[in-house]
């Protein structure tokens, strides 16, 4: 359940990308075919399945993966930098809206075992992916989402940080804090406070 809750969620938050993006005036995604909730079209054998899988395997607290990226083109929009940004943010913003609406369904069907675990699922991880993909960090979204909040000359400086981006991100990862990392103890926080917002009581209880 984990695996197919994950896998949707992720290409939802990748279709919201491309459907952003198309409304933005970059038909890329759209004439790609990839602004299609069939499977087939996005997933990522490593970042869909394997990756995850192994997570949850590993008992590792935190479970994430990605689809394959849409692709949008920053030539096609009106305001590159800032369109980017909204682009990017579109991803994260469909899954706090996937969270939310699953809240909201967890307190309709509370008294039924199977829906509470389906519903905190969804918004357990779902809000895994809002949260990580928000982190500042080259390629998440949370990097061009600073970058266009960013003056021109503070944006300029700071997307020279991409190159540096998949080392800092493998230090997240493989950098041990404790019996932790750092991505689990930046991440871990913000999730439980999230949660005990979207949970209702007692139900979210240990779940990080």
């Amino acid at each position: 359940m984990y695996i197919v809750v994950l896998l949707f969620s992720v290409i939802i938050h990748e279709v919201s990308h491309g459907y952003v993006a198309d409304k933005l005036g970059d038909p890329t995604a759209r004439l790609a075919g990839r602004l299609t909730l069939n499977p087939k079209s996005h997933i990522d054998l490593f970042g869909s399945i394997i990756l995850p899988l192994m997570l949850i395997l590993l008992n590792t607290g935190i479970v994430f993966g990605w689809a394959k990226p849409v692709p949008f083109d920053p030539f096609n929009l009106k305001n590159p930098r800032r369109d980017s940004a909204i682009i990017s943010f579109a991803g994260p913003l469909s899954n706090f809206i996937i969270a939310i609406i699953s809240s909201i369904l967890i307190r309709v069907f509370i008294f039924s075992d199977i829906a509470v675990l389906l519903f905190s699922t969804i918004i357990y991880l779902n809000m895994i992916l809002a949260v990580f993909n928000l982190l500042p960090i080259h390629p998440l979204d949370g990097f061009k989402v600073v970058g266009g909040l960013l003056s021109e000359k503070q944006a300029s400086d700071w997307y020279q940080l991409e190159r540096y981006g998949i080392i800092f991100f493998l230090a997240l990862i493989f950098i041990p804090i404790g019996n932790s990392n750092m991505l689990y103890i930046i991440l871990s926080p913000v999730l439980e406070f999230m949660l005990s917002i979207l949970l209702p009581q007692g139900i979210g209880a240990g779940i990080i």
